[in-house]
């Protein structure tokens, strides 16, 4: 549950730190800031749930996963075209010579998102009632490590729709949170 917390965290600092950058964007750069933006408004919108802090509400946590994966795999590559880096955009040059992962990262958050709007009628994981934690339920550290998820090649071996969609929604839900960390981790320019 922690992981949670930290990848939630960072999505939301995220989130507001873009809202604050994007003074002066214009063309493709606003573009892809306000599909950023659009995104981590629906994480933020479904976090609170997420932690058992308000009621669920299975129809809240689609139209989140539809948001994101609207704004996913081709629709997300397709507004980093080569040389739209530099101020405002946040970007970094990352994205370019490493386009091979980003566009695997951006393919795993639609695939995830897809997988999110499918576990919406799972319900939430017992783990305060049982004990288990989100790591336990998600295979411990090959999932939520620096394993797979986090380092390159994802692809091999992630996860699909269907693992997702198998799901307590709060795990597919820190799973979606992943793709997005992991993506700014490498990607995404500190803020000055």
């Amino acid at each position: 549950m922690k992981k949670l917390t930290v990848i939630t965290a960072f999505v939301f600092t995220s989130a507001a730190l873009a809202a604050y950058a994007h003074g002066g964007a214009t063309g493709i750069v606003k573009e892809r800031m306000d599909a950023m933006s659009a995104m981590g408004k629906a994480v933020k919108a479904i976090t609170p749930m997420m932690r058992g802090e308000i009621e669920f509400n299975a129809a809240t946590v689609r139209s989140v996963a539809k948001t994101i994966g609207n704004h996913a795999g081709a629709d997300l590559t397709e507004l980093f075209p080569e040389g739209s880096g530099g101020a405002p955009s946040e970007t970094r040059d990352a994205v370019w010579t490493n386009w091979n992962e980003f566009t695997e990262l951006a393919e795993q958050l639609e695939i995830y998102a897809d997988g999110l709007a499918r576990a919406a009628n799972n319900g939430m994981m017992a783990g305060a009632q049982s004990g288990m934690s989100s790591g336990a339920m998600m295979g411990g550290s090959s999932m939520m490590g620096g394993g797979t998820m986090m380092g390159g090649g994802m692809m091999q071996g992630a996860m699909t729709a269907d693992d997702i969609a198998g799901m307590p929604v709060d795990g597919a839900f820190a799973m979606v949170s992943q793709v997005c960390s992991a993506c700014h981790t490498k990607f995404r320019a500190e803020s000055k």
